[in-house]
């Protein structure tokens, strides 16, 4: 089954910036995403790499008006479907396999897959996939190895995270064939950890001029 592309793009293209993040303690998420939409970042990506990544996906999609949330960092058919479980409205993966992509058929949470090299973007493509993530995006070539592929790979449009940060950030949002970028710099784990959500905020506000 193809990719939905509006359901993706509504994510993608909601604000220039998709905060990727790593949340230790669930009963911090909801703050952490009230200060990212009041911000004007209503997709969060919420990375499966700690225990209560899940919890803190329930408690954002539960409770904070605004927010679109989503699952980072899933691997499997398993994780999939325990991230839509627990309220992800959208699902990004480092990478693609042919079984993720069968588990993605079977559900209507849309998938952003990554992909790092020409080849792995052909095999999305093929697969019905048009919307990917690029990552990890600074390591494998940045801004211009991902403008290098923008001509041969038109129908293919990205978000790249890995090493994005506010210094670079505009580097990839100006490339034809980036409608997004994802980063941690405005939620870091210091940042939620401490609690600051007024900084947080802030630093959302900053993101969504990125792309004037």
């Amino acid at each position: 089954m193809a990719q939905d592309i509006k359901k993706i793009e509504t994510v993608m293209c909601a604000a220039p910036v998709i905060p990727v993040l790593v949340v230790e303690d669930p009963k911090k998420a909801v703050p952490m995403a009230e200060a990212l939409v009041r911000g004007g970042l209503p997709a969060i990506e919420i990375t499966l790499r700690t225990p209560h990544a899940l919890e803190a996906i329930d408690a954002v999609n539960e409770h904070v008006e605004g927010a679109i949330v989503g699952a980072g960092t899933v691997l499997n058919g398993s994780q999939y479907d325990a991230a839509v479980s627990a309220g992800a409205r959208f699902i990004v993966s480092p990478g693609a396999t042919s079984s993720l992509l069968d588990a993605a058929d079977e559900h209507s949470v849309p998938l952003l897959p990554g992909a790092a090299t020409a080849s792995e973007v052909m095999f999305l493509l093929e697969r019905g996939y048009q919307r990917l993530k690029f990552f990890p995006a600074e390591q494998a070539g940045g801004a211009p190895y991902l403008k290098s592929l923008s001509s041969p790979l038109a129908a293919a449009k990205f978000c790249p995270t890995g090493g994005v940060s506010l210094n670079n950030a505009t580097d990839y949002l100006k490339l034809p064939n980036v409608l997004c970028v994802g980063g941690s710099w405005i939620a870091d784990a210091k940042a939620i950890a401490t609690e600051d959500w007024t900084g947080i905020e802030e630093r959302a506000r900053a993101a969504v001029t990125l792309a004037d």
